[in-house]
């Protein structure tokens, strides 16, 4: 990629929503140092969030320079943009818990090294020293209150009210956008749609102050075509960091893509080229059922947020939960392991006293279960076992599905003779995967 190419592979995407008269020759120009802000109003990012990140990302890989600025100082505040009432003030030591966080994870999205390497800016560094009376003078003076209520960010908001705090946010950001031209040579902004307002704030004041023309590139919101908010599960946002959505959650939510926004989602979120992603979408429209360019969405975006270990457990996992023909005994003991984390399932200890088992389900709650001698040796009773994963309600209820052929238990069907879950008998020594019908699984881990 070259040079000239950013904004044309930003359209290919469908990525680009506006630009500024003069962008385009400006970035086919020279080299062009340009920054997108993120607001640590979280200690992580979420999928939302991954549009302007792969925005800089093409940047860099155009050759050109980018900025992440995190807004320390900022955040401490809030953006009204999008917003309907006021965002909860945080306090300096939470803001910066969640610069550390969100670091860390754009790490894995540009190269902080090399001739063009990405820079990470603090917002903090000059708003949190900035008086008033000098910020009234160099900035405010710049602007009209007339110029100011007449975007949408404040427009919107005017009638239900908006605090002094968040009215005043445009003309930080638009300090913002000077000092990183004074600091960095920033001539460009980038930005979700949403932001068209607060980004030409900064323009205008760039230019009104040094004159110097400075541009912005702003990029679409997402939507999906079912209607359903983007970025959204039933467990609600889906954030970047492992601890808040599971590698396992996070490659579910990609892999559950619509058919009608798989492509679309290809394009916005992968570096796969314009060949690949159509090879795929043809695959997609001739064998829907493989859901190829689904897996190919969710294994691509988290690998590069997880890693590919990660990436690998959570593929794997899904085609054991979901594919019936999977056969337990082939994945690693870190994709078992995952699952007790992600599936009903329970932790037997065998360590007994006489009393029995003792059992610790996901839920937290534990009990004690008798054990029993089977063929593989000292275990507890299978029945007991999808008992306490709660995949039936009662002994009873299992020997009926028993009967009928419905239980299986690491891949084969549940006999009346299977009835010990041992270790000698256990995938890895210690693992069963419980299955009751078509869809309902269950782990049990054996301590021993």
């Amino acid at each position: 990629m070259t040079v000239r190419s950013y904004l044309d592979e930003l359209a290919w995407r469908g990525l680009l929503f506006q630009y500024t008269e003069g962008a385009r020759e400006m970035l086919a120009a020279t080299p062009t140092v340009a920054y997108c802000g993120f607001d640590p109003t979280a200690r992580s990012l979420h999928v939302g969030n991954l549009i302007p990140v792969m925005g800089l990302a093409h940047l860099q890989r155009a050759g050109h320079k980018p900025i992440v600025l995190v807004g320390g100082g900022t955040g401490m505040i809030g953006d009204p943009s999008g917003r309907t009432s006021e965002r909860q003030l945080n306090s300096l030591e939470v803001v910066e818990e969640n610069v550390r966080g969100i670091r860390h994870q754009l790490e894995r999205f540009l190269d902080f090294s090399g001739p063009q390497a990405a820079l990470m800016r603090n917002n903090a560094e000059w708003l949190m020293n900035l008086g008033a009376i000098e910020f009234m003078r160099d900035v405010g003076k710049h602007f009209t209150v007339n110029y100011m209520t007449a975007k949408d960010s404040v427009k919107s908001r005017l009638d239900s009210g908006i605090s002094y705090t968040e009215f005043s946010y445009m003309l930080l950001q638009a300090y913002d956008f000077l000092e990183l031209y004074k600091r960095e040579g920033v001539r460009m902004q980038i930005g979700g749609s949403d932001q068209w307002g607060n980004i030409i704030a900064g323009v205008e004041l760039i230019r009104r102050s040094v004159g110097v023309e400075a541009h912005c590139v702003t990029l679409p919101l997402v939507t999906a075509a079912s209607g359903a908010k983007f970025g959204k599960s039933e467990a609600g946002a889906v954030w970047l960091d492992p601890s808040l959505t599971s590698p396992y959650k996070f490659y579910q939510f990609w892999i559950n893509a619509d058919d009608r926004d798989v492509g679309k989602y290809l394009r916005y979120f992968t570096l796969l080229t314009r060949e690949e992603i159509e090879a795929l979408e043809s695959a997609s429209s001739e064998r829907p059922e493989a859901r190829e360019a689904q897996r190919a969405l969710a294994t691509d975006v988290t690998t590069r947020v997880h890693g590919a270990d990660a990436a690998r457990d959570a593929a794997d996992a899904s085609r054991l939960v979901f594919d019936r023909g999977a056969d337990p005994r082939q994945f690693a003991s870190s994709v078992l392991e995952s699952l007790t984390q992600e599936l009903p399932s329970a932790s037997v200890d065998l360590r007994a006293s006489n009393d029995g088992a003792s059992v610790t389900t996901a839920d937290g709650t534990a009990a004690t279960i008798p054990l029993k001698s089977g063929s593989d040796g000292a275990g507890v009773d299978v029945l007991d076992a999808f008992v306490v994963t709660g995949l039936v309600k009662s002994k009873g209820d299992a020997r009926r599905l028993l009967q009928q052929g419905g239980l299986y238990t690491n891949g084969e069907k549940l006999t009346p003779e299977k009835g010990v879950l041992a270790p000698n008998g256990a995938i890895h020594g210690q693992f069963y995967v419980l299955r009751k019908g078509a869809r309902e699984i269950a782990i049990v881990r054996l301590v021993s």
